[in-house]
């Protein structure tokens, strides 16, 4: 039976994880394929105390594992960038196929790394590096391969929304509360900003929506939007209305372009992303030909990333491996990027009023001005002075709603800044 030789770099959860995966199950992956996998040299700075590495070279220094001849395949699971990427580059011009769980590497690096695999004639792939455990490279690449995708929306970040699945089943908690305790769980780093504040998601996105429809990476194209400015009111009013507010990647073709945002986002409760709490992800796919098609799994962990990790190192030893967007190079179109003022969507707003007469009457003078319709409207009683106003419109450009939101914050009776929520109907 042919043997494929493995080197993995980095042995935190992803790279232990994957370790012992391929030891517990390489018999299974044996039968599958006709072929052995063996890991032969691991580069990690620490051991990790759950991973027997007697039978295999310990290097200190991961560079030594793409320099090792004997690797054929290697596995970057270190995170960060400029190491990840010397790392990844000299793996390649070394003349081995390399498997990637780095999301930033990717979005922000990809088109030259894949151009650099394609010079080299070798794979570099990257299921693990968006959503976990759901192979959703696969499906865009290989199980809709046959379909014009239209929009791809996704709950990418397990930490986001397992804050506002807490925010809204436990009634009154902030945003800075439920935070707290995802950090206290794991669920949240030390330093939350990549994950709240979106960034991790636009990393993911920005490969979804390449492969989806068949354009370059364009990491600086993307809109970002985090939850930190997301309330208890917000979630509460929200569910009145009929809605989940959920922390959302959006990537949609146009006839003017491609939309790539990432933003807090109401759905309709009956929606299929509306269902997915905790810290689990899911992928929505609309295509032409399928329809409506969801995935839902474990986005982060030892064992689901380790999985997507070996879907790769498979798709590479049986040989119907790629770069991993599921286009030739040469292929990618540079479509129009849309600006998010160019979207249209529908949108939540919230306003505290004064409780005087005649303001809700220069409220809807204003949007209607703006051509802006009201699809649902709830007005509350005056508290210490104050009216709760909260509207969902029908869809209109947010140019025209910028507009309209600047109006009505200049106006005597209008208290503070409107709160602005994006809707999502597919």
């Amino acid at each position: 039976m042919r043997e494929v030789v493995i080197g993995i770099c980095g042995l935190g959860t992803v790279g232990s994880g994957t370790f012992n995966l391929i030891l517990k199950n390489r018999d299974e992956i044996a039968r599958k394929t006709g072929v052995q996998l063996r890991v032969s040299h691991v580069g990690c700075r620490r051991d990790h105390p759950d991973c027997d590495l007697s039978q295999v070279t310990v290097s200190r220094d991961v560079f030594a594992v793409v320099k090792d001849p004997a690797v054929e395949v290697v596995l970057e699971l270190m995170g960060g960038i400029e190491t990840a990427k010397d790392l990844v580059e000299q793996a390649i011009d070394n003349g081995k196929h390399v498997v990637t769980a780095n999301k930033a590497l990717i979005a922000l690096h990809g088109m030259d790394l894949m151009q650099r695999a394609v010079d080299n004639q070798v794979s570099l792939r990257f299921e693990a590096a968006i959503a976990g455990g759901i192979p959703i490279v696969k499906v865009l690449t290989e199980g809709l391969a046959g379909n014009e995708n239209l929009v791809v929306a996704g709950i990418i970040n397990g930490t986001t929304n397992y804050i506002l699945t807490e925010m809204e089943q436990a009634g009154n908690r902030d945003f800075s509360e439920v935070l707290a305790e995802a950090q206290s769980l794991g669920y949240a780093e030390a330093d939350p900003t990549f994950d709240v504040e979106g960034i991790d998601a636009a990393h993911k996105l920005a490969i979804l929506s390449s492969m989806a429809f068949g354009v370059p990476l364009n990491f600086e194209a993307m809109y970002t939007e985090g939850i930190s400015a997301v309330t208890s009111a917000d979630i509460k009013y929200a569910a009145e209305l009929g809605y989940r507010i959920k922390h959302l990647g959006i990537t949609r073709k146009t006839d003017n372009g491609i939309e790539l945002r990432v933003h807090p986002t109401l759905i309709k409760k009956s929606a299929m992303l509306a269902q997915v709490n905790g810290v689990m992800n899911a992928v929505l796919v609309d295509s032409d030909a399928a329809g409506e098609t969801m995935y839902v799994g474990a986005g982060a962990g030892s064992g689901p990333t380790a999985s997507s990790v070996l879907t790769d190192v498979i798709a590479i030893v049986q040989g119907t491996s790629t770069t991993g967007l599921g286009y030739k190079l040469e292929e990618l179109q540079p479509l129009q990027m849309l600006a998010i003022e160019d979207v249209i969507s529908a949108y939540y707003l919230r306003l505290r009023v004064m409780d005087v007469p005649g303001v809700m009457a220069k409220v809807s003078t204003i949007l209607s001005q703006g051509n802006i319709s009201i699809e649902s409207l709830i007005q509350k009683d005056a508290r210490d002075g104050d009216v709760p106003i909260v509207i969902v419109t029908n869809e209109v450009q947010e140019r025209a709603l910028n507009t309209a939101i600047a109006e009505l914050e200049a106006l005597e009776h209008i208290k503070g800044m409107v709160t602005r929520i994006r809707v999502f109907n597919i």
